[in-house]
């Protein structure tokens, strides 16, 4: 049966993006909230203890690393130590010997120091979350799905080789949709599981495939859709570009949005829709990597280019479409994890 209402929770390295769907009311009317993610809250914290000069002491749980990482890195850079305990380590990467050779001395509890700030990680709250709402009569549901960027563990090689292989095998097997969305997410994806700990019985799924469900409740895409889109989502981190029919990716490409720029974009999409885009070139230009699946055919459909997420502002002037669901473009993530949810719960 399908549940009534739906906390879905879209984190990404800047903000935590929060809907609260009912289904007994239209969804311009639902609890919407646009928060600071906890990475880039812990940042902040880090970037304080780091003008003060004083140790930092983190524990908690593995979640997404980010501004996080990089306020961390510069606390070492500058002389002042980090005490880390074992699980919140794989914040920083998943190898702990990795870890230790940065700097960081991992810990199983806060070692007795004056002035030590201690943080907890985590990339979902929902105490916290419960707690602000209360006061407007505003309980959280049971459903709750959460959307968070997984690399997957990898402990030797190429972070961005592995997290790709994981994509072409999946375009391999079919491609749809409904197949990133897990109620038990695969042992390699860690930071799902993590945030399974935080919110026992959450629906999980990467950002950009949310994002990419999420982009088929603008109308426009919607309707075409069956022909075939690109459907584009210019995240803060990364950048994703797919072939989509209906709820099945053909064909795809992921690229850091740090590396990307208009023209690069627009070779990209071309090159995806031509069918003549390759792994090789994505890769070596520091992205990801490339896979187009033989069931493709160029020509044929795929007319519309669709754009979505934080980053959008790149295509201004292109011609693409700024899909919009519902009229906000920053919860085109949260609406892809409602249908996501809604559609695992009539299986």
């Amino acid at each position: 049966m399908n549940p009534d209402r739906i906390l879905a929770i879209d984190v990404g390295a800047g903000t935590q993006d929060i809907l609260l769907w009912e289904a007994d009311q239209p969804v311009e009317n639902s609890v919407k909230i646009v928060l600071p993610s906890w990475t880039t809250i812990l940042s902040r914290q880090v970037q304080e203890a780091t003008r003060a000069g004083q140790p930092l002491f983190v524990t908690g749980n593995l979640m997404g690393g980010g501004p996080l990482v990089s306020a961390m890195k510069r606390h070492l850079q500058a002389g002042y130590p980090v005490f880390i305990t074992p699980r919140a380590a794989l914040t920083v990467r998943d190898n702990l010997e990795q870890v230790r050779e940065r700097g960081y001395v991992i810990v199983e509890e806060a070692p007795d120091l004056p002035s030590l700030v201690s943080l907890v990680t985590r990339d979902v709250d929902l105490d916290a979350l419960e707690a602000a709402l209360a006061p407007f009569g505003v309980s959280l549901p049971d459903a709750v799905a959460v959307a968070v960027q997984d690399h997957g563990e990898c402990l030797h090689g190429s972070n961005r080789q592995f997290r790709f292989q994981l994509w072409r095998e999946f375009l391999e097997q079919g491609g749809d949709m409904v197949d990133l969305a897990y109620q038990q997410p695969p042992a390699c994806y860690t930071r799902m599981r993590a945030v399974q700990h935080d919110a026992p019985g959450a629906i999980l799924m990467d950002t950009g495939p949310a994002a990419l469900w999420g982009i088929l409740e603008d109308d426009r895409v919607s309707d075409a859709s069956r022909e075939g889109v690109v459907a584009v989502n210019v995240g803060n981190q990364h950048t994703l570009g797919v072939l989509l029919r209906g709820r099945r990716i053909l064909g795809l490409f992921e690229h850091h949005t740090v590396l990307m720029t208009a023209d690069k974009l627009v070779q990209l999409v071309d090159r995806l829709r031509a069918g003549t885009l390759t792994d090789a070139e994505v890769y070596d230009d520091h992205g990801h990597g490339a896979f187009i699946h033989p069931d493709y055919s160029p020509g044929s459909g795929f007319d519309l280019v669709a754009v979505t997420g934080p980053q959008r502002h790149m295509v201004a002037g292109l011609g693409y479409h700024l899909a919009a669901p519902y009229g906000d473009m920053m919860l085109t993530g949260c609406f892809g994890l409602v249908k996501a949810t809604l559609e695992l719960s009539s299986r």
